[in-house]
C-alpha cells in the first residue's frame, strides 16, 4: 500500500473515532473529553488527510526511508497524544505522569511535520 492510501485509511479511522467521541459527548451532555475529540479530528484526521494528499500529488516514491520514518513519527505521536489526553481528561492518570508523554508525543508530531517539509522540498528540487 502506498503512503497516500495508508494516510487516507488512518485519516478515516481517526475521523470515525473523533466523530464517535462527539456523539458520546452530545448524548451524555458531558464535554470533558472535547480535547480528545478535537485533537483526534485535527491532528489525526485533517493532518493525516493532508499528508495523504501531499503524497498523492507531490511526493513520488523517491524517499522511502524518510517517508516511512515520517509516517511512523506522525502515527505514533498522534495515537500517543490522543490516548494521553483521554487518560488526562478522564482523570484516569495524573498530569505529572502524563505531561512527559504528551510532550514527547507533541515532539513526534512536530518531527513528522518537519520531515514532510523536507520531503516536499526534496521532491521539488528533484523535479527542477
Amino acid at each position: 500500500m502506498n503512503f497516500d492510501r495508508k494516510y487516507l485509511a488512518w485519516a478515516l479511522g481517526y475521523a470515525a473515532v473523533g466523530i464517535a467521541f462527539g456523539i458520546v459527548m452530545a448524548a451524555s451532555h458531558n464535554v470533558v473529553q472535547r480535547e480528545v475529540h478535537s485533537h483526534t479530528l485535527l491532528v489525526g484526521f485533517v493532518l493525516s488527510l493532508g499528508y495523504g494528499v501531499i503524497h498523492k500529488l507531490w511526493i513520488e516514491r523517491l524517499m522511502p526511508i524518510l517517508a516511512k520514518t515520517q509516517f511512523i513519527a506522525h502515527q505514533a505521536g498522534t495515537v500517543t497524544m490522543c490516548l494521553g489526553l483521554l487518560l488526562l481528561y478522564g482523570n484516569i492518570a495524573p498530569a505529572t505522569l502524563l505531561d512527559p508523554v504528551l510532550g514527547v508525543s507533541s515532539v513526534a508530531i512536530l518531527a513528522g511535520v518537519l520531515l514532510m517539509l523536507v520531503m516536499v522540498l526534496k521532491a521539488n528540487a528533484a523535479k527542477a
